[in-house]
């Protein structure tokens, strides 16, 4: 009988051969990750992934034929169990959140990719989502002030952000040095005024409006 590979199994995709190359160097260095697919063209990377039904796919926002967010789109359709991670130029936040609502689990630059691709990766496979640091602390300050105009309060929006990335309340009251119970209150008025009931939903509100940082 055939051994199954326990490696974690990825598809690239993207048209610049040297970034592929850089790429796939990066991952083929850890002994628990393999790549077992590449395409230049958003419509060869859908096919290949439908074929190949990987664990994550590696994809750029610019391709020929299709790009990278209706790529993102048609994968969350069709491989609903293939983890999306964007590695991009891009840096304007429209893109980010067209990303996440698409159902992408990691928006990363390529200028980071050195440092934080296997964080990101890794990130996305236990089930969470990364946004590159860069990214995500300018959408947090944009997404701050924008937080006032939907009613929340500064600490509302504090609290909230720490429950998205998972924190309990015994955790997000000693970072805020406020009691559990004040956390609690916070919250609880946070997803009032917001109209969220579950934690899924908070963690959902939170990607959308770039609180996430790699958690």
């Amino acid at each position: 009988m055939s051994s199954v590979s326990s490696k974690t199994r990825i598809v690239l995709a993207d048209d610049h051969p040297v970034v592929l190359g850089g790429v796939r160097n990066l991952i083929v260095a850890e002994p628990d990750l393999e790549v077992v697919g590449e395409a230049t063209t958003g419509s060869a990377a859908l096919k290949l992934i439908k074929d190949k039904q990987p664990d994550i796919a590696i994809i750029d926002i610019s391709m020929p034929e299709c790009n990278g967010v209706v790529l993102a789109r048609r994968l969350a359709e069709e491989c609903p169990s293939v983890c999306i991670l964007v590695l991009t130029f891009y840096e304007d936040q429209s893109y980010v959140r067209q990303a996440l609502e698409h159902g992408v689990r990691g928006y990363l630059l390529k200028r980071s990719a050195a440092e934080n691709l296997i964080m990101a990766i890794r990130a996305v496979l236990v089930g969470g989502l990364y946004i590159d640091p860069a990214v995500a602390d300018r959408m947090f300050v944009a997404n701050t002030r924008a937080g006032a105009t939907l009613g929340l309060s500064a600490r509302e929006a504090e609290v909230l952000k720490l429950v998205a990335r998972g924190h309990s309340n015994k955790e997000i009251a000693g970072e805020l040095d406020i009691s559990a119970k004040s956390v609690e209150t916070y919250k609880a008025r946070g997803v009032e005024k917001l109209g969220l009931t579950t934690r899924a939903d908070i963690v959902r509100y939170a990607a959308r409006q770039g609180w996430l940082l790699g958690c």
